[in-house]
């Protein structure tokens, strides 16, 4: 989820000096403070503002190049495809077919009864239909960091786009991109779900920090003609006692209790176990009484899948997957990636492609001793746990001290039944001088940063199509980027 659920929780709310309306520019405000309190005023019309701002306020959007415009808009497909292949991959290794452990790896810490409901025929071409990317602009092309299969910032950014877009910007994916592409995932064949009745967009109490924009999509689709609420999942009921009607699940909504044929699952599957009525929902989805996107599937959900991509030994089932050039192109977009695996290794054996100082590596420990220097690396877990998402379990290699990292690591190993980590290969972000309004001196201020790229690709039938692209611009000490009070969030925009 942003996995931070996606990038961590974006929309938390700061208090601090600031006046209650949140920006205090001196007047009279110049044509970017107009800019700039037109966006704001936009934000908390939405909510997503409340006394103070909770990010930086840019005047204009984030420029992209053509050629990063084309990069995003041939990215989409290509992901899609990768997501069809990592399915085929994991259940064609539970029937035999791939090598055993792949399943067994992305199976690591999961509930047996998760995996037996996620593996029946009825889900078997079942795929989250919302992809989101990590992607860094460095210095040397685009590095995807990782996928978000429940990612937040769809309001966000929506909104955003929304706003921008009525200052007569040109935006990536257009003004309303981000709801025309999101309503038509629910109109598509593959979104279809029982008989006639609304959307419901499930927030649980663990992604509580997005409801606000979440109940803000819900209201720009019903706007779009779609019956769309953002509900808490004890608002759910399913009841097939009445004889005359179908077993169907109903959402207690602000118009009443309506009947549901869609569900956008705004929750991570480690959390199951605290969240109300979470087997009605799966009851419902196993009776076909209702569709759910992204469905129950935690193998779709997990980093270690980079690790796969680059596995010399599945090279093969990944290049006839994808088509070889596909394959070479994921390889250089998603970096190095290895499992955290502290089984020991036949003496002949190495760690695939993990060298230090130009020498193989064949156990863990030796990463363990590696100096700063050695280390530009992060150290993640991998999924299904509370430390998966919003950045909380990340760990950059040469921003701690050795024994701080050996620590670190030597926990990771020592999780690996339950939680499994992943280590990858580090990619600084290359630089960016960004304009945004400095609501405490009234002035448009500069800030030297870097970004991390979000587009947001919305599936409908087989056509992937990107609905807008979120820039998180950070100032340009910090090592993880994610949405933070000293950031800067905007749409993406043609430079020019």
């Amino acid at each position: 989820m942003a996995h931070g659920p996606a990038a961590g929780p974006m929309l938390q709310q700061y208090s601090d000096t600031a006046s209650p309306s949140g920006f205090s520019p001196a007047p009279p405000l110049c044509d970017e403070g107009r800019r700039c309190s037109a966006v704001r005023d936009a934000l908390q019309a939405a909510g997503l503002f409340e006394s103070s701002p909770a990010w930086r306020v840019s005047p204009v959007p984030f420029p992209l190049t053509a050629d990063d415009v084309s990069f995003f808009e041939d990215l989409g497909p290509r992901l899609w495809a990768f997501s069809k292949a990592l399915n085929r991959l994991y259940l064609e290794s539970v029937k035999g077919r791939q090598p055993f452990w792949v399943h067994q790896y992305l199976d690591l810490g999961k509930p047996p009864a998760l995996l037996e409901y996620a593996r029946m025929k009825r889900f078997r071409e079942a795929l989250p239909l919302v992809i989101r990317p990590d992607v860094i602009p460095t210095e040397t092309g685009m590095m995807i960091t990782e996928l978000d299969s429940v990612p937040g910032g769809i309001g966000i950014t929506g909104c955003l786009s929304s706003a921008y877009g009525a200052l007569g910007d040109s935006l990536v994916g257009g003004t309303d991109g981000m709801i025309e592409t999101f309503a038509a995932l629910f109109r598509s064949g593959n979104a279809a779900g029982g008989d006639d009745g609304c959307v419901a967009i499930v927030v649980s109490d663990e992604a509580e920090d997005y409801r606000i924009e979440m109940e803000w999509a819900a209201c720009r689709l019903r706007a779009a003609g779609l019956d769309a609420w953002c509900v808490h999942p004890g608002d759910l009921r399913f009841t097939e006692d009445q004889p005359s009607l179908l077993p169907t699940l109903f959402a207690a909504t602000p118009s009443g209790e309506r009947p549901v044929s869609h569900v956008y699952r705004f929750f991570e599957l480690f959390d199951l176990d605290n969240i109300p009525k979470s087997e009605l929902l799966m009851y419902a989805a196993r009776k076909g009484r209702v569709k759910v996107t992204p469905p129950y599937k935690p193998w779709m959900e997990e980093k270690l899948a980079f690790a796969l991509l680059h596995h010399p030994m599945l090279e093969r089932f990944w290049s006839d997957a994808l088509g070889p050039d596909v394959f070479a192109y994921l390889t250089q977009v998603m970096p190095k990636t290895w499992i955290v695996d502290p089984r020991p290794l036949p003496p002949s054996a190495i760690i695939p492609d993990l060298t230090l100082d130009g020498k193989a590596v064949s156990d863990w420990r030796q990463i363990a001793r590696a100096t700063q220097k050695q280390r530009h690396c992060v150290l993640k877990p991998s999924g299904f746990s509370e430390l998966a998402w919003g950045s909380r379990g990340v760990v950059v290699g040469h921003d701690i001290p050795q024994s701080a990292w050996a620590a670190k690591l030597d926990h990771a190993l020592d999780t690996f039944s339950s939680t499994p980590y992943v280590f990858q290969a580090f990619h600084k972000g290359r630089q960016f001088e960004m304009p945004h309004w400095d609501e405490r001196t009234g002035q448009l201020e500069s800030m030297e940063g870097r970004a991390r790229l979000s587009p947001y690709y919305f599936v409908s039938g087989d056509e992937v199509t990107l609905g807008g692209i979120l820039a998180t611009v950070c100032p340009k000490d910090k090592k993880l980027l994610h949405g933070m009070r000293d950031a800067i969030l905007a749409p993406c925009a043609p430079a020019g």
